[in-house]
């Protein structure tokens, strides 16, 4: 209903002051850029092929090509400035009019077109401008892993990116900067905000002698973006140990301390006879057995 009344004003506007239409131009730039979540401005600028020093902008109308709803629309006769749809907004600074994106989306790119009514007339037709929307993707993440399905591959690197807009690429290369994007797999997959999420898998065939891979990001314009370098050695993992291996060091250790004490209590027994031969007396307290013998007895037993 308020497009109606909207198009109703315009058309009143147009008639009343139409004699002078002739008058009135508005000279868009062609294409803006525009990056996602950042604000942006598509600007138009108000022209007469006479010379108005007074000219008046009376209402400005901003709208989306293939939209039948109007983004934004200033009246100035009215004082106030009619948002049909909310992160739109016009700017008006002397003759120039701007359509205000304060949170730009994928689902923002498209054509716009803009209508100004003066006091000395209004724009013959609406003028367009184009805007284009750009998202620069998140850095890339890789890994490799082990390959069981493609014949004579052993290992398969794999590279993602995410977060980019139009759609990008995935290139890889090897530690002497020679091409391998052809022989991996691309996949790409569109969000639900537009924004894309690209993957690549490279397979690597046995015998492959290059230690180093570099997967590289690549823009919708053909410009790099980011990189990153995965490795194509796996770290084989260390085999469980059996209980064979555990039990072997401790058997050959426990011999070794038995054998040990063997000896010393042969050793203390030979001594102790040897000082029973030499005093004809048998009194333990005047030559006793050396001290440790008697902890080696006392283990024994």
């Amino acid at each position: 209903m308020a497009s109606c009344v909207l198009l109703f004003l315009i058309f009143c506007f147009s008639c009343y002051y139409g004699h002078a239409s002739s008058f009135i131009m508005v000279v868009c730039e062609k294409t803006i850029t525009g990056q996602v979540g950042h604000q942006s401005v598509l600007t138009c600028k108000v022209e007469t092929t006479q010379d108005i020093p007074d000219l008046t902008i009376l209402m400005v109308v901003w709208k989306k090509k293939g939209d039948d709803q109007f983004l934004s629309v200033l009246d100035k006769r009215a004082g106030k400035e009619n948002k049909f749809q909310p992160g739109y907004e016009v700017a008006l600074n002397n003759r120039t009019v701007s359509l205000v994106i304060t949170d730009t989306k994928v689902k923002d790119e498209g054509e716009y077109t803009c209508q100004v009514v003066t006091d000395s007339g209004n724009s013959m037709k609406p003028t367009s401008v184009n805007l284009k929307v750009t998202a620069k993707y998140h850095p890339p993440t890789a890994n490799s892993s082990d390959e069981k399905e493609i014949p004579n591959a052993h290992k398969t690197l794999t590279c993602k990116a995410t977060g980019g807009y139009p759609k990008g690429e995935l290139r890889w290369f090897d530690e002497n900067k020679t091409e391998w994007t052809k022989s991996a797999t691309p996949e790409e997959n569109q969000m639900e905000d537009g924004l894309f999420e690209l993957s690549s898998k490279l397979p690597l065939m046995r015998g492959s002698t290059f230690s180093e891979y570099k997967c590289v990001v690549y823009n919708a314009s053909g410009d790099r973006v980011d990189s990153v370098a995965v490795s194509s050695q796996l770290t084989e993992p260390e085999p469980p140990k059996s209980h064979s291996t555990i039990i072997a060091p401790v058997v050959v250790i426990g011999s070794l301390i038995v054998g040990l004490l063997l000896l010393l209590l042969f050793i203390c027994r030979r001594r102790s006879q040897r000082a029973h031969a030499m005093v004809p007396h048998s009194d333990p307290e005047i030559d006793p057995p050396p001290p440790y013998c008697e902890d080696i007895e006392a283990i024994k037993a």
